[in-house]
This record gives structure tokens, C-alpha cells and sequence, in this order.
């Protein structure tokens, strides 16, 4: 009997351990190294609004990104997006060109070495709404870094490089963000990111944000913030909410 009583109580420690709480994408734009579970199916969904000028504003209403982890170092990816433009009165609505991709694992945290993995991304040039499309596929990747500070603070960065499928010119971007947890189920953030390119002004921005876990499984998370430099947006704000199901 107390044989049987110690194998339920370790199977029970170990699907708990197992099914820790859902870690997201979003709201900000450090991705996270953590990967998906394992057959696990996880949805981030959320709008974007970016006012640049009185007379040129953009928004994403919804985005989505569909993860799927197929073992505990490997997770699948894919980004569908209703967006909507508006410049000088001229209103342009569609589905951006969806994005294939994946992440992997790279690195455990150990001492001083971060944890870190790697997103690659392509996004179609033609599978979209028409006036969205581009000339050329168009690729992307980050390298993704995580440190724990303290049992409530954590560091993360990445480092990467993206295309817009109209030109061969890559676009540098960078973040740095700080997450807090306040309590078991509220969190927040701070963040700088911001993309270079020879062709444009550096855009630099920064946001913060909330998220409240609902449970495990459900995720909460509201933000906002401002361009810090003139090819920025003036300012901008998002919402959204974060799910996962086990497939198996």
C-alpha cells in the first residue's frame, strides 16, 4: 500500500511539474527562449494600433501566432495577420502574407550563460491578400537570450535581422526587455527595441506592459508605448489573450 501511495504521489509531482504555466510571445517584442510542451497547441492572439502622424496610422486587428511543440527543444510557428493601413486617406485592409517558422533550443541557463534559442522565420510573398504582397520571400531570425535575475526578475534580449520582400537589404533589429512578477498571476514589463537599416531612419521605441494569468493555460496582457526616435511611431498600444491545449 505505501508503495502504490509513493508512485501516485510521484506521478502526480511529475505531470505537475510537467504543466508549468503558459509562457508567451507577447505582449512585448523579446521573444522568449521557452519553448511550446510538447504536443501542446498554443494560440496568441492580440490587436496592434500604431498612430504615426495624423494622417498615417496602422493596425493589426487580429494577429495571430499558432505555436506547436513537438518535443521539449523543438516548436513550430505560424503567423496570420488582418491588417489594416491608412496613409494620406487612402485606406488599405487584407491578410498580410502568412509566416512559416520554427524555434529551437540552444542552450540551458548555466551561472552566467543565458538560455538561448533560435527563431526562423519566412514569410510568403504571394499568400495573401493582393495589396499586401511583395516581390520576394521574405526571411527573418533572432537569436534569443534569457537571464534570471531573481525568483521575479528576469532579463531577456534578442539579436536578429529581417526582410520586407521588396528589397535584398536587410533590416538589423534589437530588444532588450525586464519582466517583473508581482504576484503568482500579475506580471509586467519594460522594454527598448528598435530596427536599423541603410535605407531609413533608426527606429527606436519603448513600451511597457501587464499580463494576468488566469490559469496555467490563459493569459491575459495589455501595453503601450512610444517611438523615441523621428522614423518611430508617435505612439501605439496593444491587447490580447494567450491560450494552450493539449492535442494528446
Amino acid at each position: 500500500m505505501k508503495r502504490l501511495y509513493f508512485c501516485l504521489m510521484l506521478t502526480t509531482f511529475s505531470l505537475f511539474k510537467s504543466q508549468e504555466s503558459i509562457q508567451t510571445d507577447r505582449p512585448d517584442q523579446t521573444e522568449s527562449p521557452s519553448i511550446t510542451p510538447a504536443r501542446f497547441l498554443q494560440i496568441e492572439t492580440g490587436f496592434l494600433h500604431e498612430k504615426y502622424d495624423w494622417q498615417t496610422r496602422n493596425a493589426s486587428h487580429p494577429t495571430v501566432l499558432w505555436k506547436y511543440g513537438v518535443n521539449e527543444h523543438f516548436e513550430l510557428r505560424l503567423i496570420t495577420e488582418l491588417n489594416t493601413e491608412e496613409v494620406e486617406g487612402q485606406r488599405i485592409s487584407g491578410i498580410v502574407p502568412i509566416t512559416f517558422g520554427f524555434k529551437a533550443s540552444l542552450t540551458d541557463e548555466k551561472v552566467l550563460v543565458p538560455k538561448i534559442s533560435f527563431i526562423g522565420h519566412l514569410t510568403s510573398n504571394t499568400w495573401g491578400s493582393r495589396e499586401f504582397h511583395t516581390t520576394y520571400l521574405a526571411p527573418s531570425f533572432r537569436f534569443l537570450f534569457q537571464h534570471t535575475l531573481s525568483d521575479r526578475l528576469n532579463l531577456g534580449y534578442n539579436l536578429g535581422a529581417e526582410w520586407n520582400g521588396e528589397t535584398p537589404d536587410a533590416t538589423a533589429l534589437y530588444t532588450v526587455s525586464t519582466a517583473y512578477s508581482f504576484t503568482e498571476k500579475f506580471g509586467g514589463f519594460l522594454e527598448l527595441y528598435g530596427y536599423l537599416s541603410k535605407n531609413s531612419g533608426a527606429d527606436h521605441r519603448f513600451d511597457a506592459g501587464l499580463t494576468y494569468l488566469l490559469n496555467r493555460d490563459l493569459q491575459f496582457d495589455v501595453s503601450s508605448g512610444f517611438g523615441i526616435s523621428q522614423s518611430a511611431p508617435q505612439y501605439f498600444f496593444s491587447g490580447g489573450i494567450s491560450y494552450r491545449l493539449k492535442t494528446h
